[in-house]
This record gives structure tokens, sequence and C-alpha cells, in this order.
């Protein structure tokens, strides 16, 4: 995708050394542009656990470079382990993560020390690649549904979308999950408006959708977290479109907290609600999403400040709760497949069942 008219991918590495590891600073978005040079894993690890990185596929890509950066450093069988665990350890709901270092273990293990730096670095492309691809796919299967929904409309008429978090190119390697579909409607004409729910606590669809969003065009509101069912009701919104950091193999899905009350209100307004997501999102090994699906606890400190500019443009952080209030944040939240319209995949959209999930991907589902 474009920044002011210039593409980037959301990790690369540094052209002139060509082994350490750029990322955008997305702590520091929309009001400052910072690129982050990685060259340590513990410089990655720290990366994903402040959520200068973000975003499911994205942290299994910086992930799989940071278990490549560690091989320069010592490339024996108890280092690749002992980083590996260390990698996987930084975020425990997305399981894109584990998936990455998994991969990259299943390549890494066979080979001699020797070999290994180089293999890492390639099989890590590899990952970066792949996930740019499947990003694609899934614009162009998302987009046949704003298709459809248009076709329902007089021509030309505004067709309202609601998303919830960032679920865009700065949180994959390229293109997005769930922003895939709208970026390519708005290419092709079509009149699509998006409902940037804010996100609290840390406003990723205030500070990061907003911002891509913008960055590309693409005309959009932002509103207030509980501000969606109110506009569901007065049929302002035509579908809602998420991405997600874990999918079961019954089609529940874990995403952003705030997500499972967004798929309420649009069942109760029988409004469509997609979501987005490509195939290293799914978790054959997990069936009841509610009760088997780990959600990360972040610090309070994310729920009694908020940060922002101010008027003279610095970035700063506010307390906005009284001394002594405790602070509860979980992270995630599991929307039922009950809820869930359909997924939309790299390999097309597929009811959130286990039978449409076995229907696209057969080699994989546990009775394969």
């Amino acid at each position: 995708m474009k920044i002011n008219g210039v593409p980037y991918r959301s990790v690369w590495l540094n052209e002139k050394d060509g082994w350490s590891v750029h990322i955008f600073d997305q702590t520091r978005l929309p009001f400052s542009l910072d690129i982050l040079t990685l060259t340590t894993p513990d410089e990655v690890a720290q990366a994903i656990c402040t959520m200068q990185v973000r975003g499911a596929p994205l942290i299994g890509a910086v992930a799989a470079y940071g278990l490549a950066l560690a091989l320069r450093q010592d490339a024996s069988d108890t280092s690749l382990e002992n980083q590996a665990t260390m990698l996987a350890a930084t975020r425990p709901t997305a399981i894109n993560l584990r998936w990455a270092i998994d991969r990259m273990l299943t390549c890494l293990r066979p080979l001699t020390p020797e070999q290994r730096v180089a293999k890492a670095y390639a099989e890590a492309e590899a990952i970066c690649d792949e996930d740019a691809a499947q990003n694609e796919a899934i614009g162009r299967h998302g987009l046949q549904i704003i298709r459809d929904i248009a076709k329902t409309r007089p021509a030309g008429a505004q067709i309202n979308i609601l998303t919830h978090c960032n679920a865009g190119w700065i949180a994959t390697v390229d293109w997005g999950t769930a922003l895939a579909p709208i970026y390519m409607a708005h290419d092709e004409g079509l009149n699509v408006h998006v409902w940037v729910d804010e996100t609290r606590p840390r406003n990723q669809g205030a500070a990061l959708t907003a911002w891509e969003l913008g960055s590309h065009g693409v005309p959009h509101t932002v509103i207030a977290d509980n501000a969606g069912g109110h506009l569901m009701q007065h049929g302002k919104v035509d579908m809602v479109i998420v991405g997600t950091d874990r999918v079961t193999r019954n089609g529940d899905v874990a995403n952003k907290i705030g997500t499972y009350l967004k798929a309420l209100a649009a069942q109760d307004n029988a409004i469509p609600f997609w979501v987005a997501l490509p195939s290293t999102t799914i978790d054959w090994t997990v069936a009841d999403g509610v009760q088997e699906i780990p959600i990360e606890e972040r610090a309070a400190s994310e729920i009694t400040h908020v940060a922002g500019r101010d008027p003279q443009g610095t970035q700063t952080t506010v307390q906005i709760t009284p001394d002594g209030s405790t602070a509860a944040n979980p992270a995630f939240d599991v929307t039922p497949a009950r809820l869930v319209t359909g997924l939309v995949t790299e390999r097309g959209c597929c009811p959130a069942t286990a039978e449409g999930l076995r229907t696209l991907f057969p080699e994989s589902s546990p009775s394969a």
C-alpha cells in the first residue's frame, strides 16, 4: 500500500545491510511516521510486547525475522529453541505468532548451524510474501460481497461499512484483511464509506484505521465504540467486517475487545457480520473459543490513561480515572460462530462452521 504515493510494506529489511529489520512504530501513529530498526531478538520481542508492531499476521512475520536475527548471534540448537520460545511468548492470543515460529522451527531444526542464518531470512521473507498474497486474495473475495450490496442499491448510493479495531495493511505485511476489500471497492469506484470504531482502550481504530483510510482517500467517520448499535438501528450500516487474531475450527472468532458486542447488535438488526482472515489465523486444535482461547490481559494503564497530541503538537499521555481506581483490561473477546455471517479467506468465503472451513481447507481440518 502507499503513504503519500510511496509504496510500503509493514516490515522490510534494511537495504544497506540486508539483515536488520524495519517496521513502523505504530504507537506513534497517526501523528508521527517513525521507522524503527530492529537488530536483535530482544528488540523484536519488545516491539511486539509494547505494540510498536501489532496485528496478528504482522507479528508472526516480524517474529520470524526476530528468529533470523537471533541466529546471527548464535545459531546453535539451544539458541534456536530458547529464542523461539521467548518470541512465541510475547503475545498469547494471536495464533499467527505461534504458527510462524513453528514454521521457522520446522524449517531450521534439520539444518546445521552454519546453514541456518541464510535459510531463516529466506523463510521469513517467504512468510511475508505469502501473507501479502493471501491478503490480496482476501480483498478480491471480500470485494464481491460489497459489489453484491451495491447491486441492491440505487446506482452510486453510499455503502456504509462498520469496522472495529485495525485490520488494515499496517496490521499485516500488505493489503490487510478486513480493509483489503474496502480498498479494492474504493479503487473500483464504488461509493464506500467506513464507520471507524475508536476501539478503546488503545484507539487502534481512531489512530490507525482512520490514518490508513485517509492516506488512501477512503471516506470514513470515526465513532465512539458504543455508537455502532445506534447506527445499525437507524439503517446507517450495510455490513460489518472485522479481522481476527484466532479462529477456532468451529468458526468462533477472537478479536479486539468489543467485537462481540458489535456482532450482537448486527444480529439484532439483521446486518451481515463478516470476518476476514488468512488461513494462518485458524487454530485447528481449538473447538470452543470462549473456553479455550487464552485472552491476553494487558496493563491497567491502558485503561486509566489515554495517549494523544496536545495543542502544541506534543504527543503525550494523560490520566482519565481517579487516583486509586483499579482497572481491568482484557484485550480480546470471543464472538461465537452463530453470530458470524461468514468468513472471508484467501480461498474464498464460507460459513463460520466446521463444515464451512473443512470445505475450503480439507487438508488442514482434523478430519482430513
